[in-house]
Parts: C-alpha cells; structure tokens; sequence
C-alpha cells in the first residue's frame, strides 16, 4: 500500500504526539507501546517494531504494533543477526518489497510476521552508535518512497534521543545507551606517564535542547545564516586574515570544501523543513555520516569522518553565536581528542589537565611535543576513541605502556595507582638529586639542559635542576598567536627567558617554520613534500626580514648579556655563512644606535640534513657551537616521515647507522675542539642517553621530565666501560642493537 511523505505539518504533529506519549508518565513499556501505535498509524504500516541494543550486544524486540505481543522482550538476535542486524551493522536504512527473501532475513516464528514482505528499517542512531532499529512492515511488496525513509529517519532521531533522554531515564535497564563496558585501547606512547581521571571530550557535540522546531521557516533562515557565517569563516581563514593556529592550508582547504558541498548542505536544509530545529538537523547528519563513514575501511573515506565533525562543531557554535572558548575542567582531567594543535592544549587549565588520549597523531605531532613540555602523559593513535568514550568516564592514561583503559575494573584502577606510588617515589628520588652534578662514576661530567619553548617552561627550570636551556623553541610564540608577533612582543619574551635562566646558558633557536608548522598569516604554497621543503633556515633566508626582525629582538632582549642563537636544519655551509652574516649586520645595527651588543655572542648550527655530516670539516671552524637534531636527522637517514604513523617507528635509533653517523659528528667535534650537545627527544630517554654517553657526548638536552632518569643513569654509569662496549656493537651487522644495549646496561648495573 503505497503513500505519500507525511507532510511537514503532519510530521510535526507525529513528533509532538510521540514526545506527548515518551512524557505521560508511567510504565515504560505501555509508553513505548504507544509510541509505536502512533507511528505505525500515521505511516499507515501494517507493522511497526522496535528494537533496542542489550549491553551484551544482542537486539531486543522492545516494543510492537502488528505483530504478536508476546515476542516484546522474547525475541533477541545475535549482533549482526537478520535484517536488524544488517541495518546495525551498516548504520543505515535497509528497504526492501520482499524481506523474507533477503539473504539476511531470520525467521521468528513467535512474532507471526509471515504474512509480511515490503520492510523498512531505520537505525536508532546517538553520537554516532546505532542503539536500535525502527522497523515498518506492510503486507504488499513494495518499495517505500524516499519520503517514506526520510520520515522514518526523522522520527528515528527524535525517538533515539527522547529514550536516551530524561523521558525514559532509568527504566531501560540493561539497554546500552552508552559504552558502558570496560575496554583497553592498545596505541602508542607520546608523553611519558600515568593519569586516572575522567573523560572530557575535546570540542564536544553541542546537544541540542529543542528538536522540534517551532517556525520552520524561521529554523530554514537561522541555518542559513550560519553556513553562510562558517563559510566566511573558513574563507577568511585561507586568506591568512584571521589566525587558525593549529589547521593547516590543506585541512582549511578541505574544510572549504565541505562547508560549501551542495550534499551536505542540501541535508542539513531538508532536515530543517521536515520539522527539526538546526541544531537537531546539524546532529542527526552528523549521526548519518558517522555511522556511514565509521566503517569504511578506505583511510580517506574515514579521514573525510573527521572532516564532516570539525564542520558539524564549527556549524553548532555559529548556531549558539559562539567562538571558540576555553573550557572549564573538573579536577583530574583527561582530554579526548581526534587530534590537537599546540594552541588547543595550552587553553586547557593545565593544573586541571591530568593526561591526554587521542584518535591520531604521532610523537613528533605539536600536540605531543607541547605536552611532554607540560609533561601531560599523552598517549595516541588510538582509533574509534571518541565513540568508545561518554564525557564523564572515568579513564587510565598509561602512557608507559602506550594503552588506555576506558571506564576501568577496579582491579586495574588498584594496579595502576599501585605504580602511580612507585612514580612518585621515584619522583621523589630524582628531587634529591636535583643539585647533585651529573658526573660518571668514571669522574666525567655530562652537562643536563632542558629544551623549553613556552612561557611555562621557565617556571618548573628551576625544579628541574637542569644546568640552563639547551634549546628554546622559538617558533611556539608564533603558532599561537593569531597574528604575526612584533618586535616588542619577541623582545618581551626571550627576555623573560633570560632572566628566569639567570646565569645558566639558553640558546635559542631561531625560527623553524614550514613543513608541518604551517601558519595561517604567513602566505606559503603547498609542497608535495613539505618536510624537504621551504622551512626553517631556507625561509628564514628567502625572507630576510623576517629573521632579521628576529634577531634584532634577541640582541635587543639580551641588554649587553651572553647570547647563543642556533640555525636550524642547515644544509649547507653556505647557508650557515648567510645567516651568520645576518647576525652580523644586526649587532652591528644596533652599535650604530647605541645599543649594547652581547657581552658575548656564539652562533651555531644544528646538524639535522644528513649533507652536513659529510661537510663538517668546513662547517665546524665557522661556528661557536653545534647541537644536533636527532629527530630530523633521523627522519632524513632513514627517508621515514617521523609525522607518519607507519614508518616512523620502523627504524631505530638504536641501531647502527644511527650511531656511527653520531659517532662521527662527535669526533669531529672533539678533533676541532667545537662544544656538541643533543637536543633530539633521543637525549631524554635513559638507555639513548646511555648510548649518546658512551659515544663521547656530554652535553643533553632533553624534555623536562627526561632530566632526573638521566642523571640518575650517569650517576650509575662508568663511561669507559660503556665506550668500549657500545663502539663494538655498532660494528655488527644488526639492523637494531636496542636489545644488545640493554643487556650492555644490565651488565653495568645502570639505573634505568
């Protein structure tokens, strides 16, 4: 029997009649009876069923009108099981004339729907999770118009919240609203560490208050106000007028993409017009595109998942006339996230943040970096996070082992807080050796600097009993500010960096840009390979004004002080002689103004290009001072993206390409008499920095955090003994001696 889409008037009257029957009051189960009498009248079914999800995964036949009473709550299928099943598993609708024929189709003898073939079936859909099936069922085969699956959808999205709402609250017991079960994500260690906490989702969903609208025409008229609003936002943004700090032109082009599609504004439109508020339509597309997308296995169909949820928050908050603000936490949070940049994480209260969890990202990701900086234990690529998790879940962040534990057992909570206590004892064992020098049980001092880039690096310098700062970061003051920093705001800064150090060194590295750090006021192409492309030092030499402007502050910031600057990723000598020249002129600028000059300068390089190693014999006599970048250098020696979550921990650095190429940067350091440090997150791991130690280096730089374990290790260590026992493992043939190390490490009894 074929019928027309319920008009809009007749939809808002089905969706009120159904939110009347889910608030009258009593049982649940003479409501929800109700509720499906209705729907099954106004779509003048024959059938209409509903099913929802049991914790143990099976779907239950929870309310009926057509078939037998006596199946509600008899009738279960396995997951994936029948015709309900399917639509479960593919997170949308299933139609077909004749149902019994369907491959999928299981027969329940005790619901009598022999009589029965044209069906339709629309998933339940909240957050992006399939939480139950609506089925209509006529005797007639036939196809249901799309009109018909539209209104079944519609009607499935108000039922869904209203039975996940207050409506129902607590009289569902046993259905699975939420994950409710405990789980263990197993993904990858990017900040060392432990945290219990609860769960905050990062950007989360915007749930909307009212679902159905009052004037459809005035809905229609505030959706579209705020596409046209989030598209001028994102047009701006590519321009470069207004700061994204932590989108890249490639993301921003994406997002353009999207925000202006006909499809997914067409969507969002036609829900408005069948009756739901813009925020409710905004939700139930985004539930669509979830459950659609969250299965492919196609990485780039999954990856546009992602984009149509930043689109789907961005298009809430122009709704609600908001910005972007920072949140409030509750005490011993733990953020959740697809992925952050730098500028996301420092708006977080930081004395509230307990750990991090996120969808992608990588250990050299700005959100990694910024929070071993924090020393926030992060822990990342964990796929499908968002949707196992509800804010509010209590959460374990073990970023030792590179895990997370959702909504834990007790047993595990126990264990974990077990070795939270071990921490803090040790914790406690490396405050002790704050002003103990690092020297080797042999007598040779190894000099521990901390690597730094933020206003909050300065306070915990002293706690840390680091000897100064190895490497300051200085491009962090220009990922988060939303226009370029001026003169007085550079000045400003690095001066406070000085005078928190006092008396202890800081080299400062100028300006490494480009590549992933893009900024959205600085114009720059796209590059097909953006990590050998126009950043750091090649930028800063293509556009002189810019590092000139830089050095200029640092001169000016260091009033007549010691001052090191450092290049970074030189790849040439000729390089470095054009940037040291820079220098030059800008000391010299400053005399002519009567200015002070540094009461010592040292310039220096950071050997980072694989070139430079092969040339250091006419590099070293330019500089002062050399640092090396084992994070780029061994992404370069190993053509391994170190953004890239499948290659960038194939290779180690424990192996011995990796070492006897820092072998020879070190010898030649000491033949020349030119000071060497490292300032790759290699320097800040105990057994690397046992390593690094045995080759000849003695100075490290390294995350805050990773000072008291090292200098514990060389209190342990006797260099000579670890010379002669490294150089000869990096004479084999493995590909990796991390275990050979090890055992190396045992055999000296070293504290790691």
């Amino acid at each position: 029997m074929a019928m027309p889409g319920v008009a809009i008037r007749g939809q808002r009257s089905l969706l009120r009649q159904i939110r009347e029957a889910l608030a009258s009051g009593g049982p649940a189960q003479s409501r929800l009876d109700i509720v499906v009498r209705i729907i099954a009248g106004s779509m003048v079914a024959e059938v209409c069923s509903l099913y929802m999800r049991r914790a143990s995964g099976d779907m239950e036949l929870f309310a009926t009108e057509g078939l037998d009473p006596g199946a509600v709550h008899v009738t279960r299928m396995k997951p994936g099981e029948g015709l309900v099943g399917e639509i479960m598993r593919l997170g949308r609708p299933l139609n077909l004339s004749d149902a019994p024929n369907h491959p999928a189709f299981s027969y329940r003898p005790e619901t009598g729907e022999d009589p029965f073939h044209a069906f339709l079936g629309v998933p339940l859909l909240r957050g992006g999770r399939a939480i139950g099936v609506l089925v209509v069922q006529n005797r007639t085969e036939r196809v249901y118009t799309d009109d018909e699956v539209e209104d079944l959808q519609i009607v499935a999205m108000v039922l869904a919240e209203m039975v996940a709402g207050s409506e129902l609250e607590g009289e569902l017991k046993g259905v699975e609203i939420a994950p409710h079960r405990p789980e263990r994500l197993i993904g990858s260690k990017f900040a060392d560490g432990l945290a219990l906490g609860v769960a905050v989702l990062h950007e989360p969903p915007v749930a909307p208050s009212q679902l159905l609208a009052e004037d459809v025409v005035a809905e229609e008229a505030r959706l579209k106000t705020a596409i046209l609003g989030l598209q001028a936002q994102i047009d701006d943004m590519l321009t470069g007028e207004h700061g994204l700090v932590d989108a890249s032109f490639e993301v921003l082009e994406t997002y353009k993409m999207f925000a202006h599609d006909r499809g997914w504004n067409r969507s969002l439109e036609d829900a408005v017009r069948n009756g739901l508020t813009a925020e409710a339509a905004v939700e139930r597309v985004r539930s669509e595109h979830r459950a659609r997308l969250g299965q492919a296995r196609d990485p780039y169909l999954r990856e546009r998942l992602h984009d149509f949820e930043d689109l789907a928050d961005r298009l809430l908050r122009h709704l609600a006339g908001e910005g972007h603000t920072a949140r409030d936490l509750p005490e011993n949070a733990i953020l959740i996230a697809r992925n952050l940049g730098p500028a996301d994480l420092l708006e977080y209260d930081r004395t509230k943040l307990a750990g991090l969890l996120l969808e992608e990202g990588s250990s050299a990701s700005h959100a990694a970096i910024v929070a071993r900086a924090l020393d926030i234990p992060c822990v990342g690529r964990l796929p499908g996070l968002r949707d196992k998790v509800s804010e509010g879940d209590p959460v374990i962040v073990d970023a030792e082992t590179g895990e997370a534990y959702l909504r834990p057992r007790a047993d595990v909570v126990k264990a974990l807080q077990a070795r939270l206590e071990v921490r803090k004892q040790r914790r406690a064992e490396f405050a002790k050796l704050r002003d103990t020098p690092a020297f080797t049980r042999d007598g040779a001092k190894v000099t521990l600097l901390m690597n730094a880039g933020l206003d909050v690096d300065l306070d915990i310098l002293g706690e840390t009993g680091a000897e100064g700062i190895g490497l300051f970061r200085t491009e962090f003051q220009f990922m988060v500010a939303e226009e370029m920093p001026r003169f007085n705001a550079q000045t400003a800064l690095y001066g406070r960096v000085m005078d928190a150090a006092g008396d202890r060194p800081v080299t400062f590295r100028t300006l490494d840009l480009g590549g992933d750090k893009v900024l959205p006021y600085l114009e720059a192409e796209r590059e097909e390979n953006p990590a050998l492309g126009w950043r750091a030092i090649r930028m800063g030499l293509d556009r002189p004004a810019l590092l000139r402007l830089q050095l200029r502050a640092l001169i000016a910031a260091a009033r007549g002080r010691a001052l090191r600057i450092m290049f970074p990723l030189v790849a040439s000598v000729d390089e470095f002689r054009a940037a040291r020249a820079l220098v030059d002129h800008e000391v010299a600028w400053a005399q002519r103004r009567g200015r002070p000059a540094p009461s010592r300068l040292d310039v220096g390089a950071m050997i980072e290009a694989p070139a430079l190693v092969w040339h250091l014999d006419a590099l070293l006599p330019m500089t002062d001072f050399v640092s090396v970048g084992t994070n780029d250098l061994m992404q370069y020696l190993f053509a391994a993206d170190r953004g890239n979550p499948r290659v960038s921990d194939r290779y180690d650095f424990l192996s011995p390409p990796a070492l006897r190429a820092l072998e020879m940067i070190q010898k030649a350091c000491e033949e020349t008499g030119t000071p060497v440090s490292v300032c790759g997150e290699m320097a800040g791991r105990p057994l690397e920095a046992f390593a690094l130690v045995a080759l000849g280096f003695d100075r490290l730089s390294m995350p805050p955090a990773g000072i008291g374990p090292v200098k514990q290790m060389v209190l342990s260590c006797d260099r000579e003994a670890a010379r002669r026992g490294v150089t000869a493992l990096i004479r084999t043939s493995a590909g990796s001696i991390r275990n050979e190390i090890e055992t190396l490490a045992r055999k000296l009894y070293l504290a790691i």
